[in-house]
């Protein structure tokens, strides 16, 4: 797995297919009522997620290539400056390239620093908050100059900071602060890196209902890709194609997966992506999946 991939950063969700380990949708009879989304996140707990990537490269006439990265995240949300201030910290980063365990240059920075978000009241994503620390820690583990270019340029404050407020708002932009009906849609622009190469797709999230979960009841919605903006795009379509700086959409992106958050207090419960790009370099796919795993009190 070369290193750098904006999937071995953050935010990254997987398994290799879209089943769900959760019970049924619940059954409602007639038309079900609104579930509102609000940002509610826990305040003083320990939000544990498991997150795992699996990248898989086939090229005409050659073998899969296969590359794996899983770590475990700790976030703990706080009251700041009239909205909320996110620590998030990386545990246990392991790489693995065709089954084979591999050095990870990327995790052992992500293993020093902190990332801290500033979030709006309403969970709207504002700014990283000293996002130079990445620079710092990438100083601990490689000296300037000794390290690989493509991971320097990786942790630098600007683009740390574009690809954590893409991903969060790939997750939750158009969806908080809201009421939600079964069969609603929301939109959201995301990316994925081909040989290099960055390809805009369109994310549309479809309400499916309702569901229990160990964190409370949740909101589930279904995920899939647009490779192209429909001619009779919806409004709140077009504006978040607009508001994400109007990207060319890549064409041959195709993808699927299933979004939980629960909604009485904020968690992200479960999320799972497939994505597959097709393009001259042969056809890639890549799974990812974050599990929330426990929420614990933590102490004075």
């Amino acid at each position: 797995m070369r290193p750098g991939l904006p999937w071995c950063c953050l935010l990254l969700s997987l398994a290799a297919g879209c089943t769900s380990r959760y019970p049924p949708l619940n059954p409602a009879p007639g038309l079900p009522p609104p579930v509102r989304l609000d940002f509610k996140p826990p305040v003083d707990r320990l939000l544990t997620e498991s997150v795992r990537a699996t990248r898989t490269l086939q090229r005409e006439g050659q073998p899969e290539t296969r590359d794996e990265a899983a770590f475990t995240t700790e976030t703990r949300f706080a009251p700041s400056d009239g909205g909320w201030r996110v620590a998030q910290t990386v545990r246990t980063p392991r790489q693995v390239h065709d089954g084979q365990d591999v050095p990870s240059l990327s995790g052992a920075v992500l293993e020093r620093f902190t990332l801290r978000m500033q979030l709006a009241a309403d969970g709207t994503f504002v700014k990283l908050v000293g996002p130079e620390a990445a620079q710092e820690a990438l100083r601990q583990v490689a000296p300037t100059g000794t390290g690989v270019p493509e991971v320097e340029r990786f942790f630098t404050p600007e683009a740390l900071e574009s690809r954590t407020r893409r991903e969060w708002e790939a997750k939750y932009a158009g969806l908080l602060q809201r009421n939600l009906v079964e069969g609603q849609r929301t939109w959201a622009v995301d990316f994925v890196d081909v040989d290099g190469e960055e390809r805009a797709y369109l994310l549309e999230r479809t309400v499916q209902g309702t569901r229990p979960t160990t964190f409370g009841d949740a909101v589930v919605l279904s995920l899939q890709c647009l490779d192209a903006l429909p001619p009779d795009a919806p409004a709140e379509l077009r504006a978040a194609w607009v508001e994400a700086g109007s990207p060319e959409i890549s064409k041959g992106v195709t993808c699927e997966g299933e979004q939980v958050v629960a909604w009485g207090r904020f968690i992200p419960v479960r999320r799972l992506l497939k994505v597959k790009a097709v393009g001259a370099g042969g056809t890639l796919t890549l799974t990812t999946e974050s599990q929330a795993e426990a929420l614990q009190e933590e102490g004075p």
